[in-house]
């Protein structure tokens, strides 16, 4: 599947996926046995996904795919590390993924704790600290542009995710510039199942595409 799919024809599979998710008329494909069977010997995703750990964010279900067709990282708050990167860049450079999506979503727990932190001063322990202070950056900009809204606090994260992955990894900024790959960032409603556009970086669309 990856062999043949343009960044563009992957974005638009999995939009066409979520389109489905929220009218409540899923396919389900490629979970069946014969896919199973199909996928054992290897694997050929189409799309790298690095999302939050959120239970509620599951990326099979609310984009529709099924057993081998996306490559799933996960941490809360999709905060990132030599991990994270090490997994996305085996995503694309090994796997040949052309589309690698950071998605964050609405009510999240990592961002409202980052946002108490900087504003009252109180943090989290352990390692769960560690976690807020990846996510503080992010609420800083925000801060620093005037922003109020928690939708726009999530959006400035999941910007500034897509950012770091690039600015980070040389081999996905490589695989961007050669136009063999791209990095879009969505914000999911948990509510009503709908992924959002908020940046896209080696596809041309507007930001407003996938509303």
């Amino acid at each position: 599947m990856t062999d043949s799919l343009t960044v563009q024809g992957a974005f638009e599979m999995l939009m066409a996926g979520n389109k489905r998710f929220v009218a409540g008329s899923p396919e389900h494909p490629n979970q069946d046995a014969a896919r199973r069977t199909e996928v054992a010997p290897g694997q050929n995703p189409f799309a790298v996904m690095f999302g939050c750990s959120d239970s509620r964010l599951a990326a099979e279900i609310v984009f529709d795919r099924g057993l081998g067709d996306l490559f799933v990282v996960r941490t809360a708050g999709h905060v990132t590390g030599p991990e994270v990167l090490g997994s996305i860049e085996y995503g694309v450079s090994v796997l040949g993924c052309p589309l690698v999506v950071v998605l964050g979503h609405d009510s999240c727990g990592a961002v409202a704790a980052t946002r108490s932190a900087v504003q009252d001063g109180t943090t989290a322990g352990g390692y769960v600290r560690d976690v807020i202070e990846r996510v503080t950056t992010s609420v800083l900009a925000a801060h620093a542009a005037g922003r109020s809204e928690e939708e726009d606090f999530i959006d400035e994260h999941i910007r500034h995710t897509v950012d770091l992955l690039l600015d980070r990894s040389r081999t996905l900024a490589e695989a961007v510039a050669e136009g063999r790959a791209a990095v879009v960032g969505l914000s999911y409603r948990l509510a009503d199942g709908t992924a959002r556009l908020v940046t896209a970086k080696g596809i041309d669309m507007k930001t407003d595409a996938a509303a």
